[in-house]
């Protein structure tokens, strides 16, 4: 499916370590939505650059980025809003399963691309807040290619979450939504839960090998 490969462009761009390096070990003197973003960055670098094993990601490895990204990003928002309509149809243990397949198809869709990732030169903006929501634009710099980049965040008890990205204009969600939805229309929610399913699996065994 498509939205693979937009997910590992993703999530390339969302670690650059080369984004950060002026940010490393400095403080964050306040948890509005562009610090939350440096903060999970800085720390899953962190994780990055202490790895045992530079060329793959351990188990090891992928539980710490777990840890660090916890709470920073919504992901039964991204869930619901990737299914559409069929969300409204499950029950509250079908939607915590559902958003928990969400998480692990994230994870695992890019978990290993990350040993491979060269960092390009990221330059932000200023964080664009408006009430309870928030955009954090930024432009990637690879050679002579600048690739637009924005965050969408909301806030919400816990903080500020991210619950969107848009690459180029184009939103991780909206591309999700889309490519769900032609699944949707061949088979219903069941098979596009088996269809899921199967992938994180494949990804699980490859991860294995």
């Amino acid at each position: 499916m498509k939205f693979f490969h937009r997910m590992v462009i993703m999530t390339a761009l969302l670690l650059s370590p080369s984004a950060w390096a002026a940010e490393v070990g400095s403080p964050v003197a306040e948890e509005g939505p562009r610090a939350v973003i440096e903060h999970t960055v800085n720390q899953i670098i962190h994780v990055l650059e202490n790895r045992q094993d530079s060329s793959a990601i351990s188990a090891k490895d992928r539980e710490a980025i777990r840890r660090v990204i916890q709470g920073r990003f919504d992901y039964r928002i991204m869930a619901r809003r990737s299914l559409g309509r069929p969300w409204k149809k499950l029950d509250e243990a079908e939607r915590l399963h559902f958003t928990e397949v969400f998480r692990e198809l994230l994870e695992r869709s890019y978990g290993n691309r990350l040993s491979k990732y060269k960092g390009q030169k990221v330059l932000f903006a200023q964080a664009q807040i408006k009430k309870h929501k928030a955009r954090v634009k930024s432009t990637v710099i690879d050679g002579d290619r600048q690739t637009p980049v924005e965050y969408r965040l909301h806030q919400t008890k816990t903080g500020w979450q991210v619950y969107d990205i848009r690459i180029e204009g184009t939103s991780m969600v909206r591309t999700f939504y889309q490519d769900f939805k032609s699944i949707l229309e061949d088979g219903g929610y069941p098979k596009l839960l088996n269809t899921l399913e199967d992938k994180i699996a494949k990804l699980k065994a490859k991860d294995q090998d």
